[in-house]
């Protein structure tokens, strides 16, 4: 009888856990849509969004730094956006846009198929008050969040960290995330995954692996 390939294996391994991340998976964000509202031209904006992006101060804060410190230093370095910088803070949530369109009506399908739900994202202290506004985010069992646990994706740790609290084993979960290198990582613990484009892209995948 001929040699097994380790595909034929991992087909025999039943994944139970599907994990999802939150931004641009489960919810939909779009930061200048707020950004034009609060300053006064397009490109004091993007000057403001380079600042937050590129100077690392959102990564930071998905590591855990303090929203208000980080806003207040942002203040300091541009001091002639003070006031701007301050409804930035105000309406930080606003960023968010609704959910990602069929992943509600996906997740509840999977849900009474018998699959468990997990998040693992990169968010800020702020991301249980996006999680109070969207329906979609109450059918997770459970989840682990950066700015918690002081470590952001790709790190490994984050995603034994996951499968610590709820007892998961990495062979059977199935990770999805808009980013490849927090595809990668997942992959280099055991995890399946797929990088997420859609609802529909997302499901045809799935039920290809489950298949």
């Amino acid at each position: 009888m001929g040699k097994k390939s380790p595909f034929f294996y991992s087909r025999l391994i039943m994944i139970k856990n599907l994990i999802f991340d939150f931004g641009k998976v489960l919810v939909d964000y779009e930061y200048f849509e707020t950004l034009d509202q609060i300053f006064k031209t397009h490109e004091q904006a993007e000057e403001f969004y380079h600042l937050l992006i590129d100077g690392k101060w959102n990564e930071n804060m998905d590591r855990g730094d303090s929203f208000e410190d980080t806003f207040c230093k942002m203040q300091q370095i541009m001091p002639q956006y003070k006031n701007e910088i301050a409804v930035v803070a105000q309406r930080f949530n606003e960023f968010v846009c609704g959910e990602k369109e069929g992943m509600r009506d996906l997740l509840a399908q999977l849900k009474s198929e018998g699959y468990h739900l997990y998040g693992l994202s990169n968010w800020c202290t702020k991301c249980h008050e996006t999680m109070a506004q969207y329906p979609i985010f109450q059918l997770l069992e459970g989840q682990v969040i950066s700015s918690e646990e002081k470590i952001i994706k790709p790190d490994l740790a984050i995603y034994e960290r996951l499968c610590q609290k709820y007892n998961l084993l990495p062979e059977e979960c199935l990770f999805a995330d808009d980013r490849m290198e927090n595809v990668v990582a997942a992959q280099n613990l055991g995890m399946q995954a797929i990088c997420f484009e859609d609802a529909e892209q997302y499901e045809r995948e799935l039920r290809k692996i489950l298949s």
